[in-house]
């Protein structure tokens, strides 16, 4: 559960990131902080964990036996970040990131809602949780 809390916690941060300072705020600094969210969260350094191939990222949590709640807080993180890092004009790391979440969740059976976006789907995706 402090693991969720501290998962959710770094994704408000980074939303807010986003989103401040002026109107377009600041989304490349807002994908580093989930990067290093999602270090802290599986206790593997971020950018090895994120430099993996999207089977490789999915087989490596399935290994350690990563907790499919957290796997699926970490699939939407990924989601999220792709959003930030394709507004960043990082397209190539967004796509690498969007391919990781799709991975997850096809492992993990979770559903990206890609209609809504990353943002979108993050923000309806925690308001499902406080309801529950």
């Amino acid at each position: 559960m402090k693991l969720i809390m501290q998962f959710i916690q770094g994704i408000q941060r980074s939303m807010e990131r986003a989103s401040s300072e002026n109107d377009e705020g600041d989304p490349e600094s807002a994908a580093d902080l989930l990067e290093a969210t999602i270090g802290v969260a599986t206790e593997i350094d971020g950018g090895v964990l994120l430099s993996l191939s999207p089977d490789s990222i999915a087989s490596v949590l399935q290994v350690s036996g990563t907790d499919p709640g957290v796997a699926e807080y970490i699939g939407r993180t990924m989601f999220l970040e792709s959003d930030y890092l394709a507004r960043a004009g990082r397209a190539e790391d967004a796509q690498l990131r969007l391919d990781q979440a799709r991975a997850l969740a096809d492992a993990y059976g979770f559903e990206l809602s890609e209609s809504l976006g990353g943002e979108g789907s993050m923000r309806q995706f925690l308001q499902q949780e406080q309801a529950e």
